[in-house]
């Protein structure tokens, strides 16, 4: 836009849906239930904030920090509702198989999906052809949306000691074997920048090292992980 002066700049924007947290059950309606999922259903990427710092002031509702488990959760409720997506298209395409051979590949793929997903591994994870993809695109299912993992870590762990997160650590390993980004972040730390200047802000991560906030880069990585191009 410098280089060129246009007549009009139209920024770059993505909109964040702030989705409320889970419950065991929630595939069954417990919690917000169905809510919930529907409000996942909407979107085109999850950001999922776990929890990776340690803070006795502040109650985890498990009693206990453990971000492997609150992955667990939120992953198994969004593979139960998967489950039953997929059961549904593999008695569709088993009638549509009487009629034409051709959704043999289609059926054989479905019930490999299944299998997967009775594993308790998401859809997104599983191995498939060209072919595979576009039926697996065609199901819509909440566990094949791309994931970022925004790992909520103390102000100190943030600004230069997140290698000594035991708990970032193992929300990377999760990750990695998923095929999903993750991030460190710190709530505590956004929320004394926002309440500054943009010169002092500057200043301020400069002090610490960092040349931009956390916030910064979770947009930018959404912004990657869309697929989004600037022109």
């Amino acid at each position: 836009a410098e280089m060129y002066d246009p007549e009009k700049i139209t920024p770059a924007s993505i909109e964040f849906v702030d989705i409320a947290g889970l419950v065991r059950g929630a595939s069954k309606g417990e919690g917000l239930g169905n809510k919930f999922l529907s409000h996942i259903r909407e979107v085109d990427a999850v950001i999922h904030v776990v929890r990776c710092f340690e803070n006795d002031d502040i109650i985890h509702v498990e009693g206990s920090i453990d971000p492997a488990r609150d992955i667990e959760t939120i992953n198994l409720e969004l593979i139960f509702s998967d489950m039953e997506m997929v059961e549904r298209r593999i008695d569709k395409t088993m009638k549509m198989l009487k009629a034409d051979k051709k959704y043999a590949s289609e059926l054989e793929f479905l019930k490999r999906l299944l299998a997967h997903l009775e594993a308790g591994k998401p859809a997104r994870s599983i191995e498939r052809s060209e072919e595979e993809d576009e039926i697996l695109r065609s199901v819509a299912l909440l566990s094949l949306k791309p994931v970022i993992y925004a790992c909520n870590v103390s102000e100190e762990d943030f600004s230069g000691g997140i290698e000594q997160n035991l708990h970032y650590k193992k929300v990377e390993e999760i990750a990695g074997a998923e095929g999903a980004e993750v991030l460190p972040i710190s709530a505590e730390f956004e929320a004394q920048l926002g309440n500054m200047e943009p010169e002092e802000r500057k200043m301020f991560l400069a002090d610490i090292g960092l040349a931009e906030s956390g916030l910064d880069r979770l947009i930018q990585k959404s912004y990657a992980l869309l697929g989004l191009i600037s022109y």
